[in-house]
């Protein structure tokens, strides 16, 4: 799959750019509700999407998580729903032809997320949140 081709498959939703916190004691990842300082969190789009590596070092590349770490994105993640051999959403733009069914289907973050800019680290723990998985 060539580099175009792998990004169409961004249905744009901006769930692998929330901020995860992971419990020392078991492992398991939480979810905020706390965005990356680059996500647009409007447009669920990253700002600095050619430089994102170098202005956040931490900036995990997602073609490495789906060959390492699938399960570490969304169930509803095109991404990972290929690598575990599921089809496409039928809300994902690709198969709707829309451009907004991401955020039709109630998938996207836009409006439901804040800039890490605005939370402080120690405040971290108080915007954990649990949104089910739309398949």
């Amino acid at each position: 799959m060539n580099d175009e081709q792998w990004e169409s498959l961004c249905d744009g939703c901006g769930q692998c750019c929330l901020q995860k916190l992971e419990d020392e004691d078991t492992g398991e990842i939480h979810l905020t509700d706390i965005a990356c300082k680059l996500l647009d969190t409007k447009s669920c789009r990253c700002s600095r999407y050619a430089s994102r590596f170098e202005q956040v070092p931490d900036c995990l590349s997602v073609r490495d998580v789906v060959n390492e770490n699938p399960g570490w994105l969304p169930q509803s993640c095109a991404y990972r729903r290929l690598a575990e051999g599921r089809p496409l959403a039928d809300w994902h733009p690709l198969v709707s032809g829309e451009r907004d069914s991401t955020l039709n289907a109630g998938v996207s973050v836009s409006g439901r997320c804040v800039s890490e800019t605005q939370v402080p680290v120690a405040e971290w723990t108080e915007h954990l949140i649990y949104w089910p998985d739309v398949d």
